[in-house]
């Protein structure tokens, strides 16, 4: 949720956001308006309900005749009261349910623009040559399947399109990039987490992800549950309506979980192998920290994540996403995209996002300062997914049909330097 005392002060800054991410500034103007209505609203049914007190001990002292003025005046100024609550409420629902379609306002350096209009900050790594070496390139899924890796036909007969059975040295595969990902984030200095994949409406509202992109979530309605797309969600709620001490610094977790999305919004697109399916694994960093230091942490988050692209001995670049791409909480987010030989193309496999307060807002999430409570700052970054698969496999690949092991996935696959082709 935004500020809505720096937009009553600043609405141009909220036009221009509502600008620069593509959507109508129009609604900074009904927000507004109906934050107005709100407050009159409150101030009449304050006014009345303070002469309603007053009336009160008015009765109290009068006899008679005059007495029984008073009672009549007293109801009728009861109904006046009850109608201005009344009207005081959906004034304040209004100017709520509009303050939670208002995205997070982008950091000034965020580039303008859509999907296409990223900032590239760096390339990192060397792209293989792989007519130099004489070895004609396989997408992830051929080469999985030699390798005995992953069943789609079977994923799909059980499940259907879009899901996928990870088998043998595939399962091995996504367990040891888990498991080194968990490492690198103790390392980093993160709190290990296993968190819940199913969470209450109020936790997915207040992350943000029931905005324009709501029809990407599965929903049981049954049980009024949504299935999480990525641990970030669980762990924002985590600390919700709760007063945070910082004073040791920001408080860091990586959280481990299964992830679930529609896709909806994906017809056609990466429909061969795992790139874009209905469920993976992810494990996710999340830091919960002062204002200030938002922007300091988003680079740390940055940081361990591209250690992570590097010692998997991927080549990537980083973008700076544009705003008419961020997603409805994020001020900023910088995309680390790995590069996929079969599609001769850059592929993202993990982003950072910095928050700002606008979760934490929407959460309640806050903490003691010189002025009172204040909202803190929330980051979030993947450090290691299913996805990654494909880019392993696809940049390890050799002529053979084995796919080379960087020394970091070594210790979780028994010591292999190779994953070899079945049957051999």
């Amino acid at each position: 949720m935004i500020d809505l005392k720096l937009l009553r002060t600043a609405p141009d800054l909220f036009r221009q956001s509502q600008e620069r991410r593509g959507e109508s500034p129009e609604l900074v103007d009904e927000l507004l308006a109906s934050d107005e209505r709100r407050r009159e609203a409150l101030a009449s049914f304050e006014a009345k309900r303070a002469e309603q007190k007053l009336l009160g001990k008015d009765v109290a002292k009068a006899a008679g005749d005059e007495k029984q003025e008073l009672l009549a005046r007293a109801k009728d100024l009861a109904a006046e009261v009850k109608e201005l609550q009344a009207t005081a409420d959906a004034a304040g629902e209004r100017a709520a349910e509009l303050a939670m379609a208002l995205g997070n306002p982008p950091e000034p350096e965020v580039p303008t623009g859509g999907e296409d209009d990223f900032v590239e900050l760096k390339t990192v790594g060397t792209v293989r040559d792989f007519a130099a070496e004489g070895i004609e390139i396989k997408d992830h899924l051929a080469i999985g399947e030699g390798l005995g890796a992953i069943d789609m036909e079977r994923g799909a007969k059980v499940s259907g399109a879009r899901f996928y059975f990870l088998t043998g040295i595939g399962a091995q595969l996504e367990l040891a990039i888990l498991n080194a990902a968990m490492a690198t984030a103790l390392e980093a200095g993160l709190t290990p987490m296993i968190t819940p994949t199913l969470v209450r409406p109020e936790t997915m509202r207040g992350t943000g992800f029931l905005g324009a992109h709501a029809d990407e979530i599965y929903y049981l309605e049954r049980d009024e549950l949504y299935l999480t797309g990525t641990s970030e969600v669980a762990l924002a709620g985590y600390h919700a309506d709760e007063i945070l001490d910082l004073s040791d610094g920001p408080m860091r977790y990586a959280g481990w979980s299964a992830c679930y999305r529609r896709e909806a919004g994906s017809a056609g697109r990466d429909t061969r192998g795992i790139i874009r399916v209905h469920q993976f694994h992810k494990v996710e960093m999340f830091v919960y920290c002062r204002p200030e230091d938002a922007a300091a942490e988003h680079q740390r988050l940055l940081a361990t994540e591209e250690s992570m692209l590097q010692a998997l001995e991927l080549p990537y670049r980083v973008i700076d996403t544009a705003a008419g791409d961020l997603g409805m909480s994020a001020a900023r987010k910088f995309d680390c995209e790995a590069w996929l030989p079969s599609q001769e193309r850059w592929m993202e496999v993990t982003s950072t996002s910095n928050c700002t307060t606008f979760q934490a807002r929407r959460l309640g999430v806050r903490e003691k300062g010189e002025s009172g409570t204040e909202p803190v700052a929330t980051l979030n970054g993947t450090i290691g997914t299913t996805r990654w698969i494909v880019a392993l496999l696809e940049n390890h690949q050799q002529a053979d049909g084995s796919v080379y092991v960087p020394e970091l996935l070594r210790p979780y696959l028994g010591g292999r330097e190779v994953l070899e082709p079945v049957g051999r």
